[in-house]
This record gives structure tokens, C-alpha cells and sequence, in this order.
């Protein structure tokens, strides 16, 4: 009887063992996965503005990155440009991005996050690129590589927009939002931006299929027909071809009885 007592609790005991072991990897991988609330929570600290993530911390080295080779790319355009559309962007980059650098470093120190002082590896690379080009190029090569930045930028300020419960980084985040878009507004309105590149390459990068609708199959539904003017001076519109379609109606109508 003894011995059948322990081989049973041996055998449990393998079992506990095997569903143990099996688990491990499991709760372990997801522990290092960097996602995930656990992960998350580990990653931030708190601060008196409130939590302060990862991704925060990032966005404010990014900002500070942006800054410290747009700006010199900026005055370099006023500079050097050969057309006046560049010259115009550069200047939105040099005043824009002087008055985004002192907000992001009043920021990090105050959150204690330390920043760079100089360019990366890939940014010295664009200005490079742009100290070696000259007239057309040059502007090609400016509207271009700094379009193709601040698109990238813009994705990651409006996730930390989005995301962060810091009030610091939110109001830099918003402040970066306005700055951004009106640097991408003057950069195109140069009309030299590709933006076919720009497409493959996101296109490339891409990870999965859009799950948007099907393309159309070249069969367009038929416009309204236009608006005629009805015996009491109103606007009425002839009935669509198109199934369901809606009827203009005229929001100035004299109600019934008026």
C-alpha cells in the first residue's frame, strides 16, 4: 500500500514538474516581449506631471534629434537654395524647430531625461548629402529627405499624442504635432516632393494587408442630376438613377402654413 502511495505522488509530482516546465517559456518570453501591460508598468516611472513611459522618453530624444539636424539643414536652405520655395521651407524648419528644441530640453529637464547633442549617424549622413548637392539636386534632395523625416516623426508624435498620461509630453507632443504638419505643408508645396517614393517605401516596410475596401472596377455610379428650380421659386433635384440615392432638399423652404 506504502509503495503505491508513493508512486502516485511521484507521478504527480512529474506532472507537476512537465506542466511547470511547459509554462516557463511561456510566461518568461512574454515577460522580455517589451509589450504588454506588465511591461508597460516596468518601463515607467513616476513623475509629478504624471507617468512617464518608454515611449515618452524616446519621443523626447527624437525631438531633440530632429532639431539638432533639421535646424542646420534650415539655415543651409536660406543660404544656398537656388529657389525661393526652399529657401521658404528652410525658414519654417530653422524657426520652428529652434523654438521645438528649447521646449524639448526645458522639458527632459524637468523628467530628467538626458539628451544627445549631436546628430546620428544617418542624419550627419543627410547633411552630407545635402552640403555635397548643388542647385536642382540640391532642392530635390531637401524637399525629399526632409518630407520623408517629418512623415516618419509625425507617426510617432501622434501615438505618444495618443498614448502618453504625462502632461508635459502631451503638450510637447501637441505643440510637435502643429510644428510637423507645417513643415510638411511648405515642404510640398515646393513640388518636389516624390511622393511615389515615399509610398514604396512605406509599402516595403509594411508588415501586413490593408483591410480596406476593394478598388473600384471602373464602373462609377452616375452623378445627380442638377438641381431645377420648382414652381414656388424652391430647388428640387431629379430623381438619380442610382438605387437609394438622396433627394436635394432646400433647408430654406417656407414651412406649411407660413
Amino acid at each position: 500500500m506504502l509503495r503505491r502511495i508513493n508512486g502516485t505522488a511521484l507521478i504527480l509530482a512529474a506532472l507537476v514538474a512537465t506542466v511547470g516546465a511547459l509554462a516557463f517559456p511561456v510566461w518568461s518570453y512574454a515577460d522580455r516581449s517589451g509589450t504588454g501591460q506588465a511591461n508597460l508598468n516596468a518601463s515607467t516611472v513616476a513623475t509629478q506631471w504624471g507617468p512617464l513611459s518608454a515611449l515618452d522618453r524616446d519621443f523626447l530624444v527624437k525631438v531633440r534629434l530632429a532639431g539638432l539636424w533639421e535646424l542646420p539643414a534650415g539655415q543651409q536652405a536660406i543660404e544656398r537654395a537656388p529657389s525661393q520655395a526652399i529657401k521658404d521651407a528652410g525658414d519654417h524648419l530653422v524657426v520652428g524647430h529652434t523654438d521645438l528644441d528649447q521646449r524639448v530640453r526645458d522639458v527632459s529637464a524637468k523628467l530628467g531625461v538626458e539628451l544627445p547633442n549631436q546628430p546620428n549617424e544617418q542624419q550627419q549622413g543627410w547633411l552630407r548629402e545635402l552640403s555635397a548637392a548643388q542647385g536642382q539636386e540640391y532642392d530635390r534632395k531637401f524637399a525629399n529627405l526632409l518630407r520623408n523625416a517629418h512623415g516618419k516623426v509625425f507617426a510617432v508624435v501622434a501615438e505618444v499624442r495618443h498614448t502618453t498620461r504625462n502632461m508635459l509630453v502631451r503638450q510637447l507632443a501637441s505643440d510637435a504635432n502643429q510644428t510637423v504638419l507645417d513643415h510638411i505643408t511648405m515642404l510640398e508645396a515646393t513640388g518636389l516632393v516624390d511622393f511615389d517614393a515615399i509610398a514604396n517605401e512605406a509599402a516595403g516596410g509594411a508588415t501586413a494587408s490593408p483591410s480596406g475596401p476593394p478598388p473600384p472596377n471602373g464602373n462609377l455610379p452616375p452623378a445627380p442630376s442638377p438641381a431645377r428650380p420648382s414652381g414656388d421659386g424652391s430647388f428640387t433635384s431629379r430623381p438619380s438613377t442610382q438605387p437609394g440615392a438622396p433627394t436635394a432638399v432646400n433647408t430654406n423652404r417656407p414651412a406649411a402654413g407660413n
